[in-house]
């Protein structure tokens, strides 16, 4: 059980304000007129293994050029039309009725005379097959209904949301004029904007002469044993990892908001359009065969991508590999003690022997769609979203997991004014022939090869202006708690 690891290893969220070997780091106590000397590690230990966290855009994404402060693009609407508030007041058995449509966003009904419409009752599912006959207004329309009973239930008012309407066709006697009107497509729009990141280290001649004894190394291979280049080399690394993470959690500075009365703007990140314009599962981890059928459902009201990507922590992959193992064949069902039901371990290969070394976890599945299990380490860093509690109450709660559909979608971009293919996800940075803003790097001072100022020191600049496009978010699950 969790409840049964004790003595939590503690971890350094803070960097040190000294661009130096700390004291609390390192052995310090040489006394060199003792005899005795220390035996010494020269070399860093890296004991976190590699802490950056930046890869999930590199996986499913690409970045491409922007020149605009806007990136706007344009999302195809529905083919068909469907109605799910609508309300009447006619009677039982009425042959003709008058409907008013009360959706949210309608301000004129796409129903024409001689369409043949389906209506069903919300709360029942009984319904009645009908002929429109009339558009009154903007959002009613009178019907005659083909049942000889007619109308199968009262009305309760014009305005409630009784009932759902969707249009199936056509009917015209012989002889008769074409159909009148007609409708125009719709597309959503949707927009973002890039933000700009930096960041900055600075280090001052005289530390950059001098070495020290222990051997520093980071993720991207630098070693050496001057000090001032782990921490520009670190600061190098984070602020990778932030051009990744700033992307998955921006959101838009909220009109009357400290942020936008300072001039600030913010951007729409992964989680904030999802959690928006996406599909939302609140129970935090789908565990069960059923629970995953209620997403595949949904998914069929989309885009019905048929391969996707569920980027999880630990505990979501866990349960994965548990709902999966419980259905192997060979899961006896056998109670055992403590209540504890006995499975074989029958998954893979099915030559199992004591040498084996058996692999307990799943890469994926198929349930209606191919679905790919892949570990998110930023959801798992103990210094980023690791760890944080399930009663969170921010709007998007504790996230365990986002599903990506694969592949690429057409869309009207209006930057390059014609239909392009795009990722799913994809980075826009500022850049235009004179100036590119996807990852500019500079030195400035006196020191380490730069000769721009009198500063006896070495400062490293580091700056990105960028945003993230999420498109048909509708495709995409972000998996929360609340």
């Amino acid at each position: 059980m969790a409840g049964n690891l004790l003595n939590v290893p503690n971890f350094q969220l803070q960097p040190a304000a000294e661009r130096v070997a700390l004291q609390q780091n390192y052995i310090t106590n040489f006394n060199f007129l003792n005899q005795f000397l220390p035996d010494t590690y020269e070399k860093e230990f890296e004991r976190y293994g590699n802490r950056t966290i930046a890869s999930f855009l590199r996986l499913v994404g690409a970045e491409m050029p922007s020149n605009s402060d806007q990136i706007r693009w344009a999302e195809q609407g529905r083919l068909h039309i469907k109605y799910t508030r609508v309300g009447t007041a006619a009677a039982l058995g009425a042959n003709n009725a008058l409907f008013q449509v009360n959706d949210p966003n309608v301000a004129f009904v796409a129903v024409r005379v001689g369409q043949t419409v389906m209506i069903q009752v919300n709360a029942t599912g009984v319904f009645n097959k009908a002929i429109v006959t009339a558009v009154n207004s903007a959002t009613t329309f009178t019907v005659a209904f083909y049942e000889a009973a007619g109308l199968v239930v009262a009305g309760t008012g014009a305005g409630n949301a009784q009932f759902t309407v969707f249009i199936y066709g056509s009917e015209f006697r012989k002889g008769t004029a074409g159909m009148d009107g007609s409708l125009e497509s719709e597309d959503d729009f949707y927009e973002n904007n890039p933000i700009i990141l930096k960041d900055r280290y600075a280090v001052n001649g005289s530390d950059m002469a001098q070495i020290g004894w222990v051997e520093v190394t980071t993720e991207n291979g630098a070693t050496g044993y001057l000090w001032y280049l782990k921490s520009e080399h670190e600061t190098r690394l984070r602020f990778e990892d932030y051009l990744e993470t700033a992307m998955i959690e921006a959101v838009p500075a909220q009109a009357g908001s400290g942020a936008a009365t300072a001039g600030f703007i913010g951007s729409q990140g992964i989680f904030f359009t999802v959690n928006n314009r996406g599909n939302v599962w609140g129970a935090g981890i789908p565990n069960t065969l059923a629970d995953f059928d209620a997403i595949v459902q949904r998914l069929d009201f989309q885009g019905a991508i048929e391969e996707n990507v569920i980027f999880v922590n630990r505990q979501f992959s866990f349960e994965v590999d548990n709902m999966l193992a419980g259905l192997n064949g060979l899961n006896t069902g056998a109670a055992v003690a403590g209540g504890v039901t006995s499975q074989g371990a029958s998954f893979g290969l099915f030559d199992n022997d004591v040498t084996m070394a058996l692999n307990l976890g799943f890469s994926g599945f198929r349930r209606g769609y191919d679905f790919y299990k892949s570990d998110w380490k930023y959801l798992n860093d103990p210094t980023m979203r690791g760890g944080l509690s399930n009663a969170a109450a921010t709007a998007t709660g504790t996230v365990t997991g986002l599903l990506v559909p694969a592949g690429s979608t057409n869309v009207y971009d209006q930057i390059m004014g014609k239909n392009a293919k795009r990722p799913f996800l994809h980075v826009r940075y500022r850049a235009t022939e004179a100036e590119d803003r996807r990852y500019k790097t500079w030195i400035t001072g006196s020191a380490g090869g730069a000769y721009t100022s009198d500063l006896d020191a070495m400062e490293v600049h580091f700056l990105s202006e960028r945003c993230v496009c999420t498109l048909g978010a509708n495709n995409f699950v972000l998996f929360r708690f609340g």
